[in-house]
């Protein structure tokens, strides 16, 4: 299962009103691993960046005049997002800014959400904790998650930062792989030890029908607090 995590950064809050992309940040997870591939671009938008807009993000329309406009860079980022599950913290701003973007380029590009399924975190984090903040901040506080270098949004960072609460919200781990010598938490891995031929059989312990009954519910919990099926149900062929 192969996923995206997708933040932006915008010239202002409404696309409506001619408000354009001037970041896209995305970071990949392949059956739950964060693999380390991301896509980063700025991109120059031929308008002038609302000064609150500035305040949140910190990106001036000087630091992108040499950037490439979005029409330069959508085909790498469609042929980079073709196919995945969209993991996006309020989905409906980023997404209406890219199919605002999609709109003016020549010939006719399908929307987002005929490219891709979408997976919308701040509707998952509203239903799990609801009457409660559920800010991407928010969220860091509640799970733990560093994002003490979160001063000023962007797309990168902040779709980074996401990926690890979105694993947190939907079960907690972060990697299903286990030949990184380094987790995410900055703690060293033990190299593994072989174990003498000679050693006694080990004990095999089968769970019982109550247990596998118990292991079936939490994976379907799971994937319904998830918006999908758990990793683990699909390679049972559950999904």
């Amino acid at each position: 299962m192969r996923q995206i995590v997708l933040d932006t950064e915008t010239t202002g809050l409404e696309a409506s009103e001619g408000h354009r992309i001037i970041e896209i940040g995305c970071v990949e997870l392949v059956n739950r691993h964060i693999t380390g591939n991301t896509w980063h671009r700025y991109i120059q938008p031929d308008r002038e960046i609302d000064a609150g807009a500035i305040e949140v993000h910190g990106i001036t329309n000087e630091s992108l005049a040499d950037k490439p406009r979005f029409a330069e860079i959508a085909g790498e980022f469609l042929d980079f997002i073709e196919g995945a599950e969209l993991v996006i913290h309020n989905a409906p701003f980023d997404v209406g800014f890219l199919d605002h973007e999609l709109k003016r380029l020549a010939g006719k590009m399908q929307p987002i959400a005929k490219r891709c399924r979408v997976t919308d975190t701040l509707v998952m984090a509203r239903r799990q904790h609801p009457g409660q903040r559920n800010s991407l901040d928010a969220l860091c506080k509640r799970y733990e998650i560093d994002n003490s270098q979160r001063e000023l949004h962007g797309a990168l960072l902040d779709a980074e930062i996401l990926a690890d609460v979105y694993l947190a919200m939907t079960g907690g781990q972060a990697s299903l792989s286990l030949d990184s010598q380094t987790d995410r938490s900055g703690g060293q891995a033990q190299d593994a030890q072989r174990l003498p031929a000679d050693r006694p059989p080990l004990c095999v312990i089968k769970a019982t029908a109550d247990e596998q009954a118990a292991h079936d519910a939490r994976l379907v919990a799971i994937g319904k607090s998830s918006g999908g099926s758990a990793v683990w149900r699909q390679l049972e062929g559950k999904g």
